[in-house]
């Protein structure tokens, strides 16, 4: 299988740490965002919508949107639960992701990491502030009781949020404030197989 993807993207790295932790091989093509390589004819046939990452398997088919692409590749294995709550559990802390946390966190990130926080969106980053910490206070609220997202061990619902709440700093958040997220970061960090971001 390929993977079109920035090595730096939290949406990209998850599906990297995912392929590290269960020790499946792949073909990596990066693709760069900031020269506009989702832009091109080409990748646009991969994926109308012009975002990475991309799966191509081996037959040719094409999955995009990395909470999909996570949902897809842990089938079958213990990173993605058979019972049907636990599995409702991981999509519904993956829909609070991609919702409620990275658009405030990741793009936060983005203006400042990719684009060094041109003068034109200064005051979007600092709109970001609050959305993100409010998902960091909901995060850190679930693990003081919780040494995982669902259950007690890794699930692509911690892989998910693991990605770009790991980096939070570089979009300006400090997790000081949030003492049970840096603790569930560093357990993250201890597992069999993590791969660093980038």
């Amino acid at each position: 299988m390929k993977i079109y993807g920035d090595r730096y993207s939290g949406n990209c790295y998850k599906i990297l740490l995912l392929l590290s932790i269960l020790e499946k091989p792949y073909e990596w093509i990066e693709v760069d965002i900031v020269k506009g390589e989702t832009k091109t004819s080409a990748f646009l046939k991969l994926n109308p919508n012009g975002k990475i990452p991309v799966l191509e398997l081996e037959d040719g088919k094409i999955l995009s949107e990395s909470n999909a692409i996570l949902n897809y590749l842990a089938e079958g294995s213990l990173l993605l639960p058979n019972n049907p709550f636990d599995r409702a559990k991981v999509l519904q802390w993956q829909f609070f992701e991609q919702y409620s946390h990275e658009p405030y966190i990741a793009v936060a990130r983005f203006i400042k990491r990719y684009l060094n926080l041109p003068q034109e969106r200064i005051l979007e980053f600092h709109s970001k502030q609050e959305g993100g910490k409010k998902a960091l206070r909901v995060m850190d609220e679930h693990l003081s009781n919780n040494k995982f997202f669902v259950g007690d061990t890794i699930t692509i619902a911690d892989i998910s949020l693991f990605a770009y709440t790991h980096v939070a700093d570089e979009g300006g958040f400090d997790l000081f404030n949030f003492p049970n997220v840096v603790a569930w970061i560093n357990r993250i960090k201890k597992l069999q197989n993590f791969i660093p971001m980038g």
